[in-house]
């Protein structure tokens, strides 16, 4: 029965949101960064990289019957603070009080990444296809392969919390778990963070082997300043000076605009003279009084 005495009280949801607000400002004013993960409706992920990232542990049976305690604690707002770093993770979650998760995930070998470089080679065409998930099937299949992809399998994850749960992977653990594929919807590069890979590797090194092509690109492949910005929140450079210059510019007259004009001073009203007489350069005068005809005298 000892045993059993271990366990803490049941606390509510409300309680231990409260004490997790508290617990988390402490750690702002104490100058650590702080990240939870919010989950908007009852999907916790959405995009390729945050589906992939939660298929891929629910398909090993060592973690199939334990994940499925933490969705309801990632959905309620339990991870109330997630840090993914080079080959670890590290999360505060909200239980009976507030425990400490640590994750350490494998990095990818050298030789496994060239691999995955190679294999991908003229199939992403740009940094941000490859962000959003937008490539084509044979990619996503190499990308998620089991044991020589990007996802780590369970022995490559080393599990860890503070709470009482004799189990490797508890509740808290399997909310962190979740919690990392939300965020790889928010921020798919950190995957590669993970890893300790840069994705731009993978663009530059599946693009060497890409043949040099004449045609221009269509419209579909080029990429507006403004989707870029929207997605890096970064100011193109040039775009503000390039639209400076273009309102200082005196427009062109077309002749459209010429025709329009002349229709234009063709209205105006034309001046008259004080005495009623139009003014009309080089025109006729006032006409000249009729003479009157001389009648005969009687004789």
């Amino acid at each position: 029965m000892a045993f059993y005495d271990e366990w803490r009280p049941y606390v509510p949801v409300a309680e231990r949101r409260r004490s997790a607000v508290r617990a988390m400002e402490k750690r702002r004013k104490q100058g650590h960064a702080v990240s939870p993960v919010v989950v908007e409706g009852r999907v916790i992920v959405k995009t390729f990289w945050g589906k992939a990232w939660c298929e891929n542990l629910e398909r090993y049976s060592d973690f199939a019957n334990r994940l499925p305690r933490g969705r309801t604690y990632v959905r309620n707002g339990s991870v109330v603070d997630l840090q993914i770093g080079p080959g670890a993770i590290h999360a505060f979650v909200s239980g009976s009080e507030i425990y400490e998760v640590a994750i350490e995930i494998t990095p990818v070998t050298k030789a496994r990444w060239h691999s995955v470089c190679v294999d991908c080679a003229g199939a992403i065409d740009s940094l941000v296809e490859l962000l959003q998930g937008r490539f084509s099937k044979g990619v996503m299949e190499r990308i998620c392969r089991q044991g020589a992809g990007l996802f780590p399998s369970p022995k490559e994850i080393r599990l860890s919390c503070s709470c009482p749960d004799w189990a490797d992977m508890c509740k808290h653990v399997a909310a962190v778990l979740y919690g990392i594929g939300a965020r790889f919807d928010e921020r798919p590069e950190l995957l590669f963070r993970l890893h300790g890979v840069k994705e731009e590797e993978l663009i530059a090194k599946a693009g060497k082997g890409l043949p040099l092509s004449k045609e221009a690109p269509s419209r579909s492949k080029l990429l507006q300043g403004g989707d870029l910005s929207d997605i890096f929140g970064l100011e193109i450079a040039g775009q503000a000076e390039s639209e400076a210059g273009t309102s200082a510019k005196v427009k062109e007259r077309t002749p459209r605009t010429r025709k329009k004009a002349a229709a234009t001073r063709s209205r105006k009203p034309e001046k008259t003279h004080p005495s009623g007489q139009r003014r009309n350069g080089g025109g006729a005068g006032p006409r000249p009084a009729p003479k009157r005809k001389r009648q005969p005298k009687s004789t």
